[in-house]
């Protein structure tokens, strides 16, 4: 059984919550989001919190449920706060710039990459090795950052390439002679 779907969600201030029926719209000043919930699981809002219970009759409805909490609980703190990833290149040569709503890369291939940034995310570039990932979305905030590493994943023997910033890259030692 779901622990997690029995704490309820306190929602700060300056971020309101509407339900309606399975819809779920969280304001506030990071961003606006709409999510509709499975219809396995019951929300309800009282008091400044919001509780997450499982439908009756369903099988592993217990799960839904705390994985709608988890959601729901990502949405209010992205709406309010935000989530943020950070990059760093690591490589001779290696530079991040961002345009716009363009990220120009320049990670040892024979031509830039310019990656499109998608609506709702903002990416800064502090210095030409560090790239900032910001947004509302969790999900979609880890996902463009996943994609940015995707052009050039850290390598083991020398470790460079495009790593999280929090990253630990283990190491291989070169061949002997």
């Amino acid at each position: 059984m779901s622990r997690v779907a029995k704490a309820p969600i306190q929602v700060p201030k300056g971020i309101t919550v509407e339900i309606a029926g399975q819809t779920v719209k969280v304001k506030g000043s990071k961003g606006n989001m709409e999510w509709t919930v499975h219809p396995a699981v019951a929300v309800c809002q009282d008091e400044g919190a919001i509780k997450v219970a499982p439908a009756e009759g369903q099988n592993d409805a217990w799960a839904m449920a705390g994985t709608t909490r988890a959601l729901l609980n990502n949405m209010i703190v992205g709406c309010g706060e935000g989530f943020i990833r950070k990059l760093t290149l690591v490589g001779v040569g290696y530079r991040a710039q961002a345009k716009g709503d363009v990220l120009n890369l320049s990670l040892g291939f024979s031509h830039p990459i310019d990656y499109p940034v998608p609506k709702g995310i903002t990416i800064e570039t502090p210095s030409q090795t560090e790239i900032v990932v910001s947004g509302a979305d969790k999900q979609q905030v880890g996902q463009v950052a996943s994609e940015i590493r995707g052009f050039r994943p850290p390598e083991p023997y020398k470790g460079k390439g495009v790593r999280y910033a929090d990253e630990n890259v283990l190491r291989k030692e070169a061949k002997k002679k």
